[in-house]
Order: C-alpha cells, then sequence, then structure tokens
C-alpha cells in the first residue's frame, strides 16, 4: 500500500474540496485547447504521447510509481493497471474525437456518462431535482448537434464510458486518503506512458528538434493531466461519487467564461441562462454518503 504523505492529506482536508474541483474545471478545458492547437503540427496520437509522456515524468520523482505498484497487492495492483489503462485509452479516445467532432458535442456526450454516476447515488427527490436542473442547463449551453462522422462519435462514445471509469477509479484510489490517490495517480500515469510508449512516440518525435513545440507538449501534459489529476484525487478524496459526478455538469459553464475571458466569445442570454440553471442544481443539491 501506498505511504500518506501527512501535508498532503492536511491539505485536503484544510482547503474545501469544491475548491479544488474548481481548479480542476478550469483546466479541463484550458488543456484541450492547447491540444487542438498543436493537432496540425504534432498529430493527434503525437499530442496524447506528450500529454502522458509529460505527465508520467512530472509524476515519477515524487510518487515514485515503481515503489507504489512494488508495495500493492494484488488487488492494488489491478486497480493501478485498470486506472492506467483508462488514462491511456480516455485521453486517446477524447482527441480523436476533437479532431473529428466539435469540442461542444464531445463534451456533451462526455456528460451523458455521467449523469449514470449521478443517478447511482441519489436517494432523494430534491436530488433528482438538482440532477434535473443541471442536465437542462448542460443541454442549453451546449446546444447538441449530432454528426454525420460515425467514427469521430464512435471515439466520442467511447472517451465519456472511459470517462465514467475514471470517476469510478478515480475514487476508488482516493478512497483513503489524497496522498495514496495521488501516488496511486502516479503509478497509473507511469502504466498509461507505457501503453501510449508505441503508439504516439513516432509521431511525437518527429518534433524533438523543435524546442517551441516540445514544451507546448509538455505544457498540454501539465494542464490537462496534471493540476486537474490532482486537484479530481484532491476533491475525491472528501466527496460523494455523485456529487462529484453532479458538479462536472459545471464544466460547459466553465467553458463559456474562459471562452469569454481568453477568446473574448461573450455568452448570449441563452448562455447565461444555461449557466445559471446549472448553478441551481448545484446548489440545491444535497451530497450522499460516499459509495
Amino acid at each position: 500500500m501506498p505511504i500518506a504523505n501527512p501535508a498532503i492529506n492536511k491539505t485536503a482536508q484544510n482547503v474545501p474540496p469544491h475548491a479544488w474541483f474548481s481548479i480542476s474545471a478550469i483546466f479541463h478545458y484550458l488543456g484541450p485547447s492547447f491540444a487542438v492547437l498543436l493537432f496540425p503540427a504534432i498529430g493527434v496520437l503525437g499530442v496524447a504521447w506528450f500529454r502522458i509522456a509529460s505527465a508520467a515524468l512530472i509524476f515519477a520523482p515524487f510518487t515514485r510509481p515503481w515503489e507504489t505498484i512494488s508495495r500493492a497487492d494484488m488487488k492494488g495492483r489491478a486497480l493501478l493497471a485498470a486506472l492506467g489503462i483508462c488514462l491511456a485509452a480516455m485521453n486517446t479516445s477524447f482527441y480523436l474525437a476533437l479532431e473529428r467532432l466539435p469540442m461542444s458535442l464531445v463534451a456533451a456526450l462526455e456528460f451523458v456518462g455521467t449523469i449514470g454516476v449521478a443517478l447511482y447515488g441519489l436517494r432523494t427527490g430534491r436530488n433528482f431535482a438538482a440532477l434535473a436542473l443541471a442536465v437542462i442547463g448542460v443541454y442549453i449551453l451546449i446546444d447538441v448537434r449530432w454528426s454525420s462522422d460515425p467514427l469521430g462519435l464512435f471515439w466520442a462514445f467511447l472517451n465519456g464510458a472511459l470517462f465514467v471509469g475514471y470517476i469510478v477509479l478515480g475514487h476508488k484510489a482516493a478512497s483513503d486518503g489524497a496522498a495514496n490517490g495521488i501516488e496511486r495517480l502516479g503509478a497509473a500515469m507511469a502504466i498509461a506512458f507505457l501503453i501510449l510508449m508505441p503508439i504516439g512516440f513516432v509521431q511525437a518525435a518527429q518534433v524533438f528538434g523543435a524546442v517551441n513545440l516540445v514544451l507546448a507538449g509538455i505544457g498540454v501534459g501539465i494542464c490537462s493531466s496534471v493540476i486537474p489529476y490532482i486537484c479530481d484525487q484532491l476533491a475525491m478524496s472528501r466527496l460523494p461519487r455523485a456529487s462529484f459526478a453532479l458538479l462536472l455538469a459545471l464544466l460547459p459553464a466553465t467553458a463559456t467564461v474562459i471562452a469569454a475571458i481568453v477568446l473574448s466569445q461573450i455568452p448570449t442570454f441563452r448562455d447565461l441562462g444555461g449557466i445559471f440553471l446549472v448553478m441551481a442544481g448545484v446548489a440545491i443539491h444535497k451530497p450522499v454518503q460516499k459509495v
């Protein structure tokens, strides 16, 4: 079993879990935005490789994945392997979907899976009402559009299913504290790197001589897999799974705010209405016991 770092656990306990989630939500869309810009120069699989490789390299010195794997029992190693496979497949399918489909549609299909996670833990009419408000708000924000691209839809649906797996496995990793969760995350990221090495390395290697592209690829890894995943573990260690799944309804609202600030895309009254419904759903939601 991983050895808990008391300082990390203390930090996780002293800071409200919603604060950690908010940081994760911001970087959840900053990272993919940078990645899409790199697709023409590096390639989708090359960007996916940079994301996982840089994250694994950053996690390794302080999480010591080799020690975490060696200390784990069979059940623990199965969890690490499952999380690593999930991270590798989820990140790759997400990028392959973004290459072919609008981000709004990919985000919509990603959210569909999280509804099932939220429903699994709901126990009251109040929480059903909260989820209903959040779903309506998300629908207004993303303005769901279907595509005629069956391959793109396949990758988007696969990403949505794997995102549910990430929530379930991530909560199991954080079940005995944020510090242990982060150590397990580092080990899982190392496993994901080994899986992606033969898949994306060829595309990534073609730009190793371009320092600016290499730094940009590392930046994608930090924004997409280091900061948000650590914040997810800090939040998951204290939030019930259903509560975390419902908070994911904030992601489209976060994307709208980021677009207004970074890209000067001012939201319409329709967008603001959607944000209000999402916030209302989160406000009336009553957390259930952690599962």
